[in-house]
């Protein structure tokens, strides 16, 4: 197992932009939370696709609120870095 698997407090390099993952459609938001680590799903899921509560989601995962928020925090950061990566890779390719 990678270090970095039980690092839940990964920061991004970047900030993390919010707005561009709230700007995501459904579908595109789904495919970006299937695109992370397993562990990150069902978290991410039922915050950001099914807009529950953080107490809620966590009762249901049996795990505690703060592993949740960190969690989601974890996913967020992974998803802004691959928006960026391919807003860089679309203005490489235009550029």
């Amino acid at each position: 197992m990678r270090d970095d698997e039980y690092d839940l407090d990964v920061t991004a390099a970047q900030p993390i932009d919010d707005a561009a993952i709230a700007a995501l459609s459904r579908d595109d938001l789904i495919q970006a939370i299937v695109a992370l680590p397993p562990e990150l799903r069902m978290g991410m899921g039922g915050i950001l696709l099914e807009r529950r509560t953080y107490s809620d989601v966590s009762q249901e995962l049996g795990i505690r609120q703060a592993e949740l928020v960190r969690q989601v925090h974890r996913g967020r950061a992974l998803i802004s870095r691959q928006l960026a990566a391919r807003e860089a890779a679309g203005e490489g390719a235009a550029g």
